[in-house]
């Protein structure tokens, strides 16, 4: 039997073959009002998950530490090929990208709940991030309103570092439920 693994420790090899593979992690928001299908989004790019029924089912996340989540489901949750369900608090999802051979992108997609009343637990969630979505739903005029909120909302409370130049992080708007 044929093993792919060398029967040599990494430091007995020569250093000059060993391709040293960089890593980069970027915590990305994802943010907009109630219902836009921000959840939505974030499954279809990291898991290509797509549901077309949508049930309004409440799920609590807590927030156990700044790199950390718990989660506390109800225990009737549907499964994926049910509705998919929206939640109170925040959520997020790692997509990991192979960008070359040597370089491995890590995109932390925080899903923020578009609830107004938890806006005062927002810098919390916003804290370190390098950028943002904010979605909002053209079959829905209010959520485009929303918009200017949230922008305004993402300036106030979060902040590139001084190392990138400080200001505000970049924001990209989504228009979604395009039929």
């Amino acid at each position: 039997m044929h093993s792919t693994y060398s029967r040599f420790p990494h430091s007995a090899l020569p250093q000059s073959n060993i391709p040293e593979v960089k890593e980069y992690l970027y915590k990305i928001l994802v943010v907009g009002d109630l219902g836009t299908g921000k959840t939505s989004i974030i499954k279809r790019y990291v898991h290509n998950i797509f549901s077309m029924h949508y049930k309004s089912t409440i799920r609590y996340r807590v927030a156990c530490g700044l790199a950390e989540l718990c989660a506390t489901p109800l225990p009737h949750l549907p499964l994926l090929s049910s509705p998919v369900p929206s939640q109170i608090g925040v959520d997020f999802a790692l997509k990991v990208i192979q960008w070359s051979p040597t370089t491995v992108v890590r995109l932390q997609l925080w899903d923020i709940a578009g609830q107004e009343r938890f806006g005062n637990m927002t810098r919390v969630y916003y804290k370190e991030a390098l950028g943002a979505l904010v979605v909002y739903d053209v079959t829905r005029p209010q959520t485009f309103e929303g918009v200017h909120r949230w922008k305004a909302d993402l300036d106030q409370k979060v902040a590139l570092p001084e190392a990138w130049g400080g200001g505000n992080i970049p924001v990209v708007l989504l228009a979604n439920k395009v039929g």
